[in-house]
């Protein structure tokens, strides 16, 4: 048996990376967007992970025992909606009915009554409020005088911090019966409109007040979003005769897109819940057909009838809606090359 001869030519090349301890070489290159080859670096473990970033995490520890107290821990308490739940025997001792809640639930007229009436106050305030936030941050950004500028969003932020009761009061005092405009049809030899009082005029009146108390503060981060815009490109447009129509369609509005992507997401997540102090303050004038929504419904379950779980079976559905709601939504953002509220690595 002859033994075989290996030549030169026949020898694999030697390798010009030298060899890690153990056995191991340097992680495969990749070419890069240059044409060379760059290193695949490794991802850090956890343990290193944690020695490098100990002080942000530290830092996190408070929001994290308030989202665990306040968010986390009573969630645990809709185990109720499967119980006949009795504040008296508490969670231990009340009897477990499985899904008999969902079924009382999903048979009340005045449950599917609310849904309806909240999904059609989401709907008219997602068509005429969420727009307005955006035209009104653009008109802001266009004001050339830092001080107008400045005088122009106090204005617009004011009303924010007014309490709902103040704003009910406020459009009472202006559209009520005995209100300034009634007044002025009175002295004109009118017929004063009791529109704080009409069914007919409920949407247009809530979606009014929400306008004019959150308008101006949901420009702030639209606001934010046109300060990260390059202003070479505003320049450039207008060298080659872009006019300002032109300008903010191709220029502004493209930077926001990601933000009001963002934006409407998670309003589409939050549709079910559209509020409880402006309906609840508002509920006997217009009546709860129209005005009743399900935070109120809950809320007339709960603490009003003393009926516990069939409210945490209205609260539960109403969370388990919203989370697909965001996840389609952030799923069709993808679609569309946004990242969303999150992307999948």
């Amino acid at each position: 048996m002859t033994e075989r001869t290996v030549t030169t030519s026949e020898a694999p090349p030697p390798s010009s990376a030298p060899r890690r301890r153990g056995g191991r070489g340097r992680p495969p290159a990749v070419p890069d967007h240059r044409g060379g080859h760059a290193s695949v670096r490794a991802r850090p473990s956890l343990s290193a992970r944690l020695r490098r970033d100990w002080q942000l995490l530290l830092m996190t520890l408070p929001a994290i025992g308030l989202l665990a107290v306040f968010h986390y821990t009573p969630t645990l308490g809709n185990v109720i909606a499967f119980q006949e739940y009795n504040p008296w025997d508490g969670v231990l001792g009340s009897p477990w009915v499985g899904l008999t809640q969902f079924e009382r639930l999903f048979t009340d007229p005045r449950f599917w009554s609310a849904v309806g009436n909240t999904l059609m106050i989401a709907a008219v305030q997602l068509v005429f409020f969420f727009p307005i936030p955006i035209a009104l941050a653009i008109l802001l950004d266009s004001v050339l005088s830092p001080r107008l500028r400045l005088v122009l969003q106090s204005v617009v932020y004011m009303p924010h911090f007014f309490s709902w009761v103040l704003v009910v009061t406020l459009f009472q005092q202006i559209l009520g019966g005995a209100g300034l405009f009634s007044q002025m049809l009175r002295q004109n030899g009118y017929a004063p409109l009791e529109i704080m009082t009409d069914p007919d005029a409920f949407l247009f009146v809530v979606t009014s007040q929400m306008i004019w108390k959150d308008a101006g503060w949901g420009t702030i981060i639209f606001l934010a979003a046109l300060a990260a815009v390059n202003q070479n490109l505003y320049e450039s447009a207008a060298v080659d005769g872009a006019g300002r129509w032109r300008r903010m369609w191709h220029i502004t509005l493209p930077g926001l897109r990601p933000v009001i992507i963002l934006l409407l997401i998670l309003k589409l997540g939050d549709i079910l819940n559209v509020g409880f102090e402006q309906f609840y303050l508002q509920r006997d004038a217009f009546g709860s057909n129209v005005s009743e929504v399900l935070d109120t419904f809950i809320y007339h379950q709960t603490l009003v009838t003393g009926n516990f779980s069939a409210g945490a079976v209205a609260g539960l559905v109403k969370g388990v809606v919203g989370l697909v709601l965001i996840l389609l939504a952030n799923k069709l953002a993808h679609k569309m090359g946004e990242h969303g509220i999150y992307r999948r690595a």
